[in-house]
């Protein structure tokens, strides 16, 4: 019973943290979505057919899209409790995955439009809250976009010092926020209850035949409200599937519809605050403390996608499809708390940017949402490959719910397709930008790692070599870093001509990302004792987690391996990349990032006065 209840307990807990990092982006749309329907680049006329079809489109898109797909279906599959595209493409059995290579594509450009939507999120939220300003006074309006640059400056300037502290505020502010969002949807509820008559889906019929073409156009407005789709399903991990779906039925769905329901009476009884329906339904002495929370708000909002961009990048180095940049863990507690200041400073950059180029939410408006839609696309294709090829699936059964989810999934991706010509072109080229570059660097590791595996011989040949060179053996431990966790390496051959000497301890240390996102306990390090004083050591990392090489050498100690920290050196290759004829675009760009990646020392944390690179030149 006890037991029970310490669950309970446990489980509502992270429910209010899951309000403050999960529904930050869902949760924060009620500032712009139903505007962008009646105002701006989307407009319909404010008349009660319009309304209550709009309402009816966003009430059936919230219950199919976010509870029937999302919370029912997609995030039960998991990868150790992890979410995501990268999540999801990880599952899928690797042999399937690497013959069917139009799979990875998919995947890395699903992953790619994350970064489009991480530097629209922030920018879109942030602007439509001080927005709020121009409803208190007209005089305001001037300051509203020096204000948005403000913020986003502050709020990526605070980065590097984690979120570990703040992180302890954001479920109690989105608490307070979705609470302000159902009474003040209640109070306009009560003034014209007819609104919920929009609950039948007649209505959201009758909006497309009576508005034909434009009906589809506003459906690319209507997608504002359903842009944290992907957030319920990225960051499961950090709360888990139950304390999720708590937090949506309890909290933030009622809290959202209502507020929704409540704008559109506001509007069926005044039409004119269409132009910012949302700060209208708040009483005129309250605006400036409304605006105030939401952009505390929209800043907890912004901050989960920032986050989410870190996470993203870390786990495609992990896999081999971005170059090593630099990534400071901003907690000793959570392994998941990171800061990648590259990413951070490009986000900042093209963010404020938006802002000073689009200067409205409805503007940017036009931009926002064909990312998301083009993730939920490629989600649900590769959710119908996991329920055939991991859950055993019949196409009997596996097509009929995938193709209904389809149908809304491409239903909004064509209405933004509207989108193109208004800004919507920006996350789709960020997001071509980061797959080619993505698709490149996995193309280029490859083609390296085909000429240096050539160089390998096999194990029981190297005690033949030693010989044959007359190797003399020095005291200490080398540790010569290997991708290939078989054969010689072909830094060690390579080593041995150059100097004719090996010291007594040797290690051959490879690093493997496992298709999870944590690798746990005693299952991180496999040894192997060979001849010679060799030891072959894998240590095995998750794509959420970061190798630390020092700190694996130090239990190499506790479990007998014999090794010196002080006397301990650590050899690594630093290919030198030649062409005879002249190179490809692919190449050419592949030779710049290789360049410019963060060095092996500084990303394995490795001493680095204990490291020798050895030169070796490869034709790529």
């Amino acid at each position: 019973m006890t037991t029970t209840k310490n669950d309970s307990i446990k489980t509502s807990t992270l429910a209010l943290a899951a309000l403050g990092i999960v529904f930050g982006d869902i949760g924060t749309s009620p500032l712009y979505a139903l505007k962008a329907c009646f105002s701006g680049f989307h407009a319909v006329p404010v008349t009660e057919l319009n309304v209550l079809g709009v309402l009816s489109l966003i009430f059936w898109s919230l219950t199919v899209v976010i509870s029937l797909k999302y919370v029912t279906f997609i995030m039960r599959a998991d990868n150790q409790g992890e979410g995501g595209v990268v999540a999801l493409f990880s599952l899928l059995p690797k042999e399937w995955r690497t013959k069917r290579k139009w799979v990875v594509v998919v995947a890395l450009f699903g992953a790619a439009l994350l970064y489009g939507d991480g530097f629209i999120t922030p920018a879109i939220s942030v602007l439509s809250a001080l927005e709020g300003l121009s409803v208190v006074t007209t005089t305001a309006t001037p300051y509203v976009v020096p204000l948005t640059c403000l913020v986003l400056t502050g709020l990526f300037c605070v980065q590097r010092l984690g979120t570990s502290r703040i992180g302890r505020i954001f479920g109690p502010v989105m608490l307070i926020w979705f609470l302000v969002l159902g009474v003040l949807g209640v109070l306009h509820i009560i003034d014209n209850p007819n609104v919920l008559t929009a609950l039948n889906p007649v209505f959201a019929m009758q909006f497309f035949t009576h508005n034909g073409q434009e009906a589809t156009i506003v459906l690319g407005a209507v997608v504002l409200c359903i842009t944290g789709g992907e957030a319920l399903y990225a960051d499961m991990g950090h709360f888990g599937r139950k304390p999720i779906q708590l937090a949506w039925y309890a909290f933030a769905m009622p809290a959202l519809l209502l507020n929704y329901f409540g704008q559109g009476a506001l509007l069926l009884s005044d039409p004119t605050a269409a132009v910012s329906p949302f700060y209208s339904m708040a009483p005129r002495a309250l605006l400036i403390p409304m605006v105030a929370l939401s952009t505390c708000a929209t800043i907890i909002a912004s901050q989960a996608v920032i986050s989410g961009v870190f996470s993203l990048t870390r786990q495609a180095i992990q896999l081999g499809y971005l170059p090593r940049v630099h990534i400071l863990h901003t907690s000793n507690e959570s392994e998941g708390q990171i800061y990648c200041p590259m990413a951070n400073w490009l986000m900042a950059v093209i963010c404020i940017l938006l802002v000073v180029g689009f200067e409205s939410s409805e503007n940017l408006a036009g931009a926002y949402g064909i990312a998301i839609t083009s993730t939920m696309c490629i989600t649900t294709v590769l959710y119908f490959e996991y329920l055939r090829r991991v859950r055993k699936w019949s196409l009997a059964t596996a097509i009929p719910l995938c193709l209904f989810f389809l149908i809304f999934d491409f239903g909004f991706f064509g209405a933004n397709l509207a989108k193109l010509d208004g800004g919507g072109w920006i996350p789709l080229t960020v997001a071509g930008i980061i797959c080619l570059i993505m698709m490149i660097w996995a193309r280029g590791r490859a083609a390296i790692w085909q000429q240096i595996k050539g160089l390998s011989i096999p194990l029981d040949e190297l005690a033949d070599l030693m010989k044959k060179r007359n190797i003399i053996r020095t005291p200490g431990t080398a540790v010569f870093l290997t991708l290939s966790p078989r054969g010689t390496p072909p830094i060690l051959i390579h080593f041995l001509k150059l100097t004719g000497t090996l010291s007594k301890n040797v290690i051959l240390f490879s690093i493997i990302t496992e298709p999870v996102p944590y690798v746990y306990g005693g299952e991180r390090l496999v040894i192997k004792v060979l001849e010679n004083g060799i030891n072959r050591v894998i240590a095995r990392y998750g794509f959420a987690e970061s190798p630390d090489i020092q700190l694996e050498m130090q239990k190499l100690r506790s479990l007998g391996i014999t090794t010196h920290a002080e006397s301990t050196v650590y050899y690594l290759g630093r290919e030198t990349l030649i062409t005879h004829t002249r190179p490809r675009f692919w190449k050419t760009l592949y030779s710049f990032m290789s360049r410019s990646s963060m060095s092996p020392p500084l990303y394995f944390r490795i001493p680095p006065k204990q490291v020798i690179e050895i030169g070796m030149q490869v034709e790529l």
